[in-house]
């Protein structure tokens, strides 16, 4: 078997090794020993066929959606990491990036704080891309400039200021963020890292086309009991039964849920059958009508190629 072939089948190449041990340092070390300007390994144009699909209202798109947060440097890892990515992914390289999931059959990007993206994304259309966008937002005031800068096809209110505006009794302000999108003729979704938001909103009907829905309540807040060893701040923990809770409301809902954070951000890539294990985790437990959305740092290891590799082994629909 070829080395090539070792790739297609996510055999242990030496970009792989290279990754086992890059996890084992901390992100700095990593970085010295690869040197920053190291690019990403060439990508070659996919020949696995098209991703398995869903549909967001008159909208086709491959089950598994290209994320933002490493392009924006949201590593939820601290700040060495997230300046590593930020470092990486120049306007040039997020281009280059999203073509390259483009290729590999990814038909749709989900991404967030639209004045920092308005640059790759217009360079993105220039050379042609088709890919579809939707966009992570929660300024009501903004919805017609995002929409007119970007294109997106549906506008999803932030899923942190979801939690935050639930926890403080004030989900008509979600709502009519809702409402004004659907105003705009674009589709509407809400994002929540708390599966209770999901759930209320199933329950009252609101009219949403789509759900965003985070695998770990992230936006949780930690109250040690008394018995319990007091520890300094957890910005983010990650509870490892979360994703059961979330996926549970998931099947419940009618509507499209495209699922984030599936791998833990970062938590869950010890090795590429951990990374495998998640995506077989998420696509057993959701719908065969929702996605999932993962962002990708390629810059060691062809993710893309990979992740697309396990979306259409395990994300194929039964019909």
């Amino acid at each position: 078997m070829t080395d090539h072939e070792h790739r297609r089948t996510f055999g242990p190449t030496r970009a792989m090794a290279r990754r086992r041990f890059l996890q084992g340092l901390p992100a700095v070390a990593a970085a010295a020993w690869i040197g920053l300007d190291t690019p990403a390994e060439a990508a070659t144009p996919s020949d696995g066929g098209p991703l398995p699909a869903i549909q967001l209202g008159s909208h086709r798109i491959s089950r598994l959606v290209v994320g933002s947060n490493p392009i924006l440097g949201y590593s939820y890892l601290g700040p060495h990491t997230d300046r590593h990515m930020k470092e990486y992914f120049t306007t040039e390289r997020t281009v280059e990036f999203l073509q390259q999931c483009e290729r590999e059959g990814i038909t749709a990007h989900q991404f967030s704080t639209v004045d920092q993206r308005v640059d790759s994304l217009r360079l993105l259309r220039e050379r042609g891309s088709k890919m579809l966008f939707i966009c992570l937002h929660a300024d009501r005031g903004k919805i017609k400039t995002a929409i007119e800068l970007t294109g997106p096809i549906a506008m999803v209110h932030h899923g942190g200021v979801t939690d935050r505006f639930f926890a403080e009794g004030q989900f008509g302000r979600v709502h009519d963020y809702v409402k004004a999108v659907h105003d705009h003729g674009v589709l509407a979704g809400v994002s929540a890292h708390n599966p209770d938001c999901i759930k209320r909103i199933a329950d009252e009907g609101w009219e949403v086309d789509l759900f965003m829905t985070c695998f770990y309540f992230v936006t949780r807040k930690i109250t040690p009991g008394k018995d319990e060893v007091p520890t300094l701040e957890i910005s983010y923990p990650f509870f490892k039964d979360d994703p059961l809770r979330m996926t549970e409301v998931v099947r419940q809902v009618k509507q499209p849920c495209l699922g984030f954070k599936i791998l833990a951000a970062g938590r869950r890539c010890a090795s590429q059958q951990t990374v495998r294990e998640a995506f077989q985790f998420a696509f057993s437990h959701i719908k065969p009508t929702d996605g999932v959305i993962v962002g990708m740092y390629p810059r060691f290891f062809d993710e893309v190629h990979a992740n697309a590799g396990y979306t259409r082994e395990l994300g194929r629909i039964s019909t």
